[in-house]
């Protein structure tokens, strides 16, 4: 059974939203001219054909950003700023980002080909919605607080951790940055971006956004680099903190080379996300939040949930419902409002999913929705697929595609569902579908990751995320959020000066 498909793409060369100085770095202030003539080329994953290419850092171009980043911290204003300057200025920032909400929007559906109608919502809905909680938050964070015991007391104050470098992937990239930069720069720390090679026009735009807002020059630095200059990048005796997502494989390096400087390093990396769903759960509903929670950005999310963990008397009831939705989701081009699965973001990545799909069918899954390439002349293009027959330990069942693929699995009672749950290296996310609440809060307390959704509900971004086992290190949004990006400093004072401290506060 084919996926409904748009068709009429032409190929032809479109023109991109928004045009940067992508010949050069944002460095110190300025837009600087790189030490090579290295070039990343940027290709659209609809036309498969160049649409800009961008300057490529080397070495000598992150030592300048790291130094810029690093004088800045050690002996410009902004680590040293009031708190309240610092959120005016990322205020100010806020303002000027919505109002290139719709820019960036398209822009990153130019670079990556996610669908605009989804851009327009988690490629920068989501980002402003990550700032605001951090603007909201930070005046409920703990900068200073007084503690007192019987042998003494002291001030214990929340210090910037100093130079960030904060490593972007390229699915969502100004969802993820704004996760590193917002807790960053608040905190009074100077940060070095390193955009996706795939999708580092956005990071241009936001450079500009931010040195309008009034960031003082140095405090953020951005440069597109390939792996060697990233790698240098992330382990540069300059830089005190790495935040990176990505890959389970490449975090589980990055952790082995900065633990050789105790370096601090945040992680937020795969998943294998299973719903459950529970016997009592409201099929029509459960099915329907599936096009976001399971297939939004064509598939290309850490969070999705990829398992789908049903009762064995209801499959075949899920699959009917699982089929009909598939086929109301045209895929195509992501430029036209009516797409909802665009293509993959290269070449090479629609050959690892095609890949994925071929393991399943020859490990003896069954393809119901799905399985090929669309009937569309050009791009990176796969249909959404949905798996049945698949046992829990398929690699379809245990690693992570990073595409629109779905595998069906059944069980017979509560604890073989939590047992598939848990049967992965993962623990970033899952769900749990049922009408009883309590119920559902009892199975999400056996689920070990470190978000589980009731219902389709989301957590928001008041709430940590992250990830347990081998899904990441460490949690980004919430208050948990700023702990990344500062030290703990314990003055010791004397009683008296620490009353007036605890007046003062009252």
């Amino acid at each position: 059974m084919t996926t409904q498909a748009v068709t009429d793409i032409t190929g032809a060369e479109s023109e991109l939203p928004w045009s940067g100085q992508f010949d050069r770095f944002f460095i110190d202030g300025n837009w600087v001219t790189p030490s090579s003539d290295q070039r990343i080329p940027v290709i659209s994953p609809v036309t498969e054909r160049e649409l800009v290419s961008v300057a490529a850092a080397d070495r000598t171009d992150v030592d300048r950003a790291v130094a810029a980043a690093r004088t800045s911290f050690d002996r410009g204003p902004w680590a040293s700023a009031s708190l309240d300057h610092r959120l005016e200025v990322m205020h100010r920032f806020r303002a000027l980002y919505a109002d290139h909400a719709d820019v960036l929007a398209s822009l990153i559906t130019s670079e990556m080909g996610c669908p605009i109608s989804s851009s327009k919502v988690i490629q920068t809905g989501t980002p402003l919605a990550i700032l605001d909680a951090y603007l909201e938050l930070a005046a409920e964070y703990p900068f200073r607080t007084v503690r007192r015991s019987a042998k003494g007391g002291a001030l214990v104050t929340k210090e910037p951790v100093g130079v960030v470098a904060a490593v972007v992937p390229w699915n969502v990239p100004q969802s993820v940055l704004m996760m590193k930069l917002a807790p960053a720069l608040i905190t009074g720390c100077s940060i070095v971006i390193k955009p996706s090679p795939e999708t580092p026009l956005d990071a241009y735009l936001v450079s500009e956004l931010l040195q309008e807002a009034g960031v003082p020059p140095g405090v953020v630095n951005m440069l597109p680099a390939g792996r060697e200059a990233s790698e240098y990048l992330a382990t540069h005796p300059d830089v005190d903190k790495v935040a990176f997502t990505g890959s389970t494989a490449v975090g589980r390096h990055l952790a082995s080379v900065c633990g050789q400087d105790l370096k601090r390093l945040t992680l937020e990396l795969g998943g294998k996300s299973a719903a459950i769903f529970l016997d009592d759960a409201d099929l029509d509903s459960a099915v329907e939040s599936l096009r976001y929670i399971s297939l939004r950005n064509s598939g290309q999310v850490c969070s999705l949930k990829t398992r789908l963990v049903v009762p064995r008397r209801q499959q075949s009831e899920v699959l009917e419902r699982l089929t009909a939705l598939i086929e109301s989701m045209p895929v195509g081009d992501p430029a036209r409002p009516d797409t909802q699965i665009g293509p993959m973001v290269t070449e090479r990545h629609r050959g690892v999913v095609e890949g994925y799909i071929a393991s399943g069918r020859e490990q003896g899954a069954t393809v119901v929705v799905g399985g090929g390439r669309p009937d569309i002349d050009r791009g990176w293009f796969v249909e959404p697929t949905i798996f049945t027959d698949v046992d829990p330990n398929m690699r379809i069942a245990q690693e992570e595609i990073f595409g629109p693929v779905l595998a069906v699995l059944t069980y017979d009672d509560e604890a073989e569902a939590i047992e598939i749950a848990n049967n992965s290296a993962y623990g970033l996310n899952g769900a749990v579908f049922t009408e009883d609440i309590e119920r559902g809060l009892a199975i999400a307390s056996r689920i070990r990751t470190g978000t589980v959704e009731l219902n389709g509900n989301p957590s928001g971004f008041h709430a940590p995320i992250g990830g347990f086992k081998q899904s990441g290190l460490g949690r980004e949004a919430g208050l948990e959020g700023f702990d990344a990006y500062v030290e703990s400093r314990a003055i010791s004072l004397p009683a008296e000066y620490l009353s007036r401290l605890t007046a003062e506060r009252r």
